[in-house]
């Protein structure tokens, strides 16, 4: 049976401190703490654990984090007071552009979508009229 912390399958396969980063809200230098903490080796696999690290796993993430649902929902209400004071970021976000100082001319795809638009020369093409 998967392990399964704040709401998320963790694979079984993997070692704790890998699959703990499935878990959105931790990362590499989270999952390492968080394995310090519980005194979990960190090489061991997620399958080798017994109940008894299981749940302090669960307990330290669940308690002293904040990850999943509580994060996104905090970020995304964060994202929604700068577009409601107006702010510069809160612009940035509302028009979909990077709000960090990165340039637009180019390299702004991730965030722009990548929208490759070649414009023509607006002559038509005469030869290729349907009569």
């Amino acid at each position: 049976m998967a392990l399964r912390i704040a709401g998320v399958n963790i694979p079984n396969d993997k070692r704790v401190e890998v699959a703990l980063t499935y878990i959105y809200g931790i990362g590499d230098t989270k999952s390492r703490k968080v394995l310090v903490e519980a005194k979990v080796d960190k090489n061991k696999r997620v399958k080798d654990l017994d109940e008894k690290e299981a749940n302090l796993l669960r307990e330290i993430i669940e308690k002293k984090n904040t990850v999943e649902g509580d994060l996104r929902r905090e970020i995304q209400s964060n994202i929604k007071r700068l577009k409601e004071i107006n702010c510069y970021r809160g612009i940035r976000h509302a028009k979909h552009l990077p709000a960090r100082g990165q340039r637009t001319k180019t390299n702004s795809r991730t965030v722009r979508g990548n929208k490759k638009q070649t414009i023509g020369s607006g002559k038509s093409k005469a030869g290729l009229q349907k009569t």
